[in-house]
């Protein structure tokens, strides 16, 4: 398939990008960390696990960068390494609490604990947010902790019961895009569609709190909203650059009911890089009647549209008929990922699925990766792809749009004076 992928590499910046004094600011209301550290691949490897977390970054390769930025704007959060001078750090903790900052401080470090203890209690005298201090080298989770603990990063979602035909009529539907990683190249390759809705009073809710006991005409409706969601959603990331292969989840009752090619037809992308949409399908729905499968496969590959098979492997029988699936991809069940870099049975069925993917000439795709461990076993084990909450969460349109821009600003021309913003 054609497709324009982002370079997720900690390496993928140009390293000796100049720093300044101003800033741009954000626009999209999301939280904003400052990353302070000589080392350009740490930098951006942070960079990489905030984004996915829904959190916008500058980077600097000095405290005297970051010094000079605070007065144009205040973060809300820093992430600050202390190098083997470390009155860089003590400076910079120092200006942050005369500046009357308000976020938090992560100090890191590969020196000895006491060093990482003085700046913190320097900026602790200082009247500033110290966090505990972080060793290097660290894992993704510890990051990941971090901002769970501060509850930065996309907003929770409320478990308050919705009713889908009244969100439907009032329109509160919105889609939030979560990255879909190529493992072994470390780039993004796709994004896959979650519908939401933005309740008046509630907030954000998430489909197990509207789903159960929706009208067979809202699920539909809520289809063909998907669909065309992920249609135009891909016109706008074409206009910056980036050709991504979306998916959407719809149910099988609901997709034969859908003209979808009257719909692909009207909405796609104009031109011929358009790689195309894929749909989700419960592997429970589709085990019970291969026909259907074979015959919407065959009408939908016409439009650009293939199918690929959700949760694969819950229930066991499927493995055996995997080679009569009429499907592109094959998404592990994030039973079968949880723990494969530890789990002694997880891991054989998680290689099992991904061999079988293989020799039929299916895509293999890792649902709910969250720890790094995992990451390392399923590019050992050939996995293609993976989502969850390590590589990034799903995220409002707008917002997953605004990383897309970064990226295409900081790739498409050389920065001016200012911080480079991590492409994601």
């Amino acid at each position: 398939m054609t497709e324009t992928s982002a370079d997720l590499s900690p390496h993928s910046a140009a390293e000796g990008v100049p720093e300044v004094a101003a800033p741009p600011l954000a626009t999209d209301g999301a939280p904003l960390c400052y990353v302070v550290d000589e080392e350009p691949s740490l930098r951006h490897f942070l960079s990489l696990v905030l984004h996915g977390s829904g959190i916008d970054t500058i980077e600097f390769a000095d405290g005297a960068a970051l010094r000079k930025a605070i007065s144009a704007r205040q973060p809300d959060l820093v992430f600050h390494n202390i190098s083997l001078d470390s009155a860089d750090a003590i400076e910079s903790v120092i200006a942050l609490g005369a500046s009357g900052f308000r976020g938090s401080v992560q100090l890191m470090s590969n020196r000895g604990a006491a060093v990482l203890e003085h700046v913190k209690g320097v900026g602790v005298h200082h009247k500033v947010n110290m966090l505990p201090v972080l060793k290097k080298p660290f894992e993704t989770e510890a990051i990941v902790t971090i901002l769970k603990t501060l509850n930065f990063g996309t907003p929770a979602a409320s478990a308050a019961r919705v009713n889908l035909d009244e969100a439907v009529t009032n329109d509160w539907i919105e889609f939030w895009y979560q990255p879909k990683i190529d493992l072994r190249r470390k780039r993004l390759v796709g994004a896959e569609a979650y519908a939401r809705i933005r309740h008046p009073l509630n907030g954000i809710v998430l489909p197990g709190s509207f789903m159960p006991g929706a009208s067979e005409s809202s699920v539909v409706k809520l289809a063909e909203l998907g669909l065309v969601n992920v249609l135009k959603a891909g016109g706008a990331f074409a206009k910056l650059g980036i050709n991504l292969r979306l998916t959407v989840n719809i149910q099988v009752p609901a997709l034969v009911k859908l003209p979808v090619e009257d719909i692909v037809r009207v909405h796609r992308p104009p031109g011929d890089k358009w790689p195309g949409v894929i749909i989700d399908v419960p592997e429970e729905q589709i085990l019970s009647d291969l026909a259907l499968a074979g015959e919407l496969t065959k009408r939908l590959e016409k439009s650009h549209v293939q199918l690929a098979i959700d949760d694969f492997g819950r229930g066991y029988s499927s493995l055996a008929r995997l080679g009569e699936l009429p499907f592109a991809e094959i998404k592990l069940d994030r039973t079968f990922v949880t723990d494969c870099g530890t789990d002694k049975v997880n891991a054989p069925l998680c290689k099992t699925v991904i061999d079988l993917a293989h020799n039929f000439g299916r895509t293999a795709v890792a649902m709910g990766i969250e720890k790094a461990a995992d990451v390392v076993a399923l590019v050992t084990m050939g996995c293609d792809f993976g989502q969850g909450f390590l590589l990034g969460q799903p995220m409002p349109e707008e917002r997953f749009i605004s990383l897309l821009r970064q990226r295409a600003a900081t790739q498409g021309r050389n920065l001016p004076s200012g911080a480079a913003k991590h492409p994601a």
